[in-house]
């Protein structure tokens, strides 16, 4: 294999280890809430519905929703059906703000976790769920499940270091063959070394100012 060959190879292999790692790391958006994020509501809603871009491990999804006063409306556990998760609401109770908190497992095994409010302008009569046993992640009555301790899926950063390393390694290589050669004893420009080739009689006497001496033939 010649030496562009090579180059050309070692540039290649880092974007096509990169572009493999894009996908995999790409882990799941929430695209759509409802009720959405800053919604100011008269009534309560009957359930909360999370909507993200891709689909989501169905066995990890919690949803939890809380109102004034840190107390609990969701009724029972969350339930994740490909990229929705849906848990269902109590009555609510006291106006004021409510914060739907949310972690899922994307299918690549990484967590996602965010909030949302939402503002209830009309008191209700409901009156809050009992505090779930499960609110540390044991498991319990309508509670979620325990989170898996890996977080699952195949880290990507080995993928990156290797591509970065063999970018590198092609730069180093273009650098050596695009390095121009001097052949006159001068430092090079772009290394400051001088070249190995030694000068001939004609080049030291060019440098020198002296006319080269003439080799004298014996008679």
């Amino acid at each position: 294999m010649s030496t562009k060959r090579l180059v050309y190879l070692l540039l290649l292999v880092p974007g096509l280890l990169l572009a493999g790692t894009g996908p995999a790391a790409a882990h799941d958006s929430l695209v759509s809430a409802d009720p959405a994020d800053g919604a100011s509501l008269a009534t309560g809603p009957q359930q909360v519905r999370l909507t993200f871009d891709q689909p989501l491990q169905s066995e990890f999804a919690t949803v939890t929703v809380t109102g004034p006063g840190e107390t609990e409306w969701e009724a029972g556990a969350a339930v994740a059906s490909r990229n929705t998760v849906t848990v269902a609401v109590r009555p609510l109770g006291p106006a004021g703000d409510y914060v739907i908190g949310y972690r899922v497992l994307s299918a690549d095994g990484h967590p996602v976790a965010g909030t949302l409010r939402f503002r209830l302008t009309t008191a209700g009569n409901g009156t809050p769920a009992e505090p779930q046993s499960a609110a540390n992640g044991t498991p319990g009555d309508g509670g979620a499940p325990l989170w898996p301790s890996g977080g699952g899926g195949a880290p990507q950063w080995p993928w990156i270091v290797a591509a970065l390393l063999l970018l590198g390694a092609a730069v180093l290589a273009v650098m050596r063959l695009n390095r121009p050669q001097r052949r006159d004893g001068q430092p090079d420009n772009n290394s400051g070394e001088l070249s190995r080739r030694p000068l001939t009689r004609g080049q030291r006497a060019a440098d020198s100012g002296k006319p080269p001496a003439s080799s004298s033939s014996s008679a």
